[in-house]
């Protein structure tokens, strides 16, 4: 479900009208107030469907866009929009119905802002419609806390932070110049060209985690990203959207997470780590600096490498090249 204190509906509109140029199918006069994946729409969403695998969908959408030789696999559906590229379709609709929640014009901190007794607000910053700020929070110079953000009790925000579509717990220390709650890389094609898909998700930070300076942190397209209580992370690291940390994770300065990744509680990551999207980090893993992980890693492992595997393979491959060079040298004298 849209979370409505970052988005705002502008519907409701029918199939009809949203999709005039479209080949329908079923109810065009069905009306669509909101969106959602594809297995969670209801019966006033807007969804699109690939079906990959040629499994049928089981929600019953309000409006499902798919390719029409799958139209079959979408029974439910209120309408079908037709088309061969249903991701760049969603893309392009979704703003005629749905949008993020804006600044108001007036005041750098809004009137709708419930700040409590204690918290500090500095020069230059801005606060937005809807906001919530606890007891003892300090929001620094030049800081950005977007329309409904909420930022927990004796959390500090340091200067030029920029937060939006966000949750932030108690005892957080997010420094100088991170960014929470952009749209993170999600990129879909059509004969129009590449268009960004929208975001509608959120960031959740829970209770006493760092964020290092220049750190980013991307919502969710439909689902939260999530960092866990304890979470501590460096600087200049990027965590894309739809991932998971972990509660006490430790991440080193440069890590970049891709999207859909799952990283377990009590995971380390030293410094320029790369994780490739939709994987899979265990609990209480490693990867060392430099790792590029693009398989799931099991449960307490230390990986190295690149591409990265556990450490004691990669260190007798290391082994054994460093062997066959030295032969290959003495070869050639």
């Amino acid at each position: 479900m849209i979370d409505q204190r970052f988005y705002e509906a502008l519907g409701p509109v029918t199939v009809r009208a949203l999709a005039p140029s479209s080949e329908l199918g079923g109810d065009g006069e069905h009306k669509i107030t909101g969106a959602a994946p594809a297995e969670r729409a209801g019966p006033n969403d807007l969804c699109y469907y690939e079906g990959k695998k040629g499994a049928p969908l089981t929600s019953a959408p309000g409006a499902c866009i798919i390719a029409p030789v799958q139209a079959h696999l979408a029974p439910e559906a209120s309408a079908l929009i037709l088309s061969d590229r249903p991701r760049s379709t969603f893309a392009r609709l979704v703003p005629q119905f749905l949008r993020p929640r804006v600044f108001n014009a007036g005041a750098a901190i809004d009137a709708s802002a419930q700040i409590e007794q204690g918290a500090r607000i500095l020069p230059g910053a801005v606060i937005g419609p809807g906001v919530q700020i606890g007891a003892g929070a300090e929001i620094g110079p030049n800081a950005v806390i977007g329309p409904g953000v909420t930022i927990g009790r004796r959390t500090r925000i340091g200067p030029r932070v920029s937060i939006g579509f966000a949750l932030i717990g108690d005892d957080v220390n997010i420094l100088a110049g991170a960014v929470i709650g952009e749209q993170g890389f999600g990129v879909a094609g059509d004969a129009a060209g590449p268009i960004d898909v929208p975001h509608l998700g959120r960031v959740i930070i829970q209770d006493r985690v760092t964020i290092g300076a220049n750190s980013t942190i991307d919502r969710g397209v439909f689902d939260d990203t999530v960092i866990g209580e304890d979470v501590k992370i460096d600087n200049l690291c990027h965590v894309a959207h739809n991932c998971s940390i972990g509660r006490g994770s430790l991440i080193a300065a440069f890590a970049g997470i891709s999207g859909s990744t799952k990283v377990g509680d009590g995971v380390t990551m030293g410094g320029r780590v790369g994780v490739a999207d939709h994987r899979t980090i265990g609990p209480g893993a490693t990867l060392a600096g430099g790792a590029a992980v693009f398989q799931d890693v099991p449960a307490g492992e230390v990986w190295s490498g690149y591409p990265a595997k556990p450490l004691r393979k990669w260190l007798r491959e290391a082994a054994w090249l460093s062997r066959r060079a030295a032969g290959a040298r003495d070869e050639g004298k």
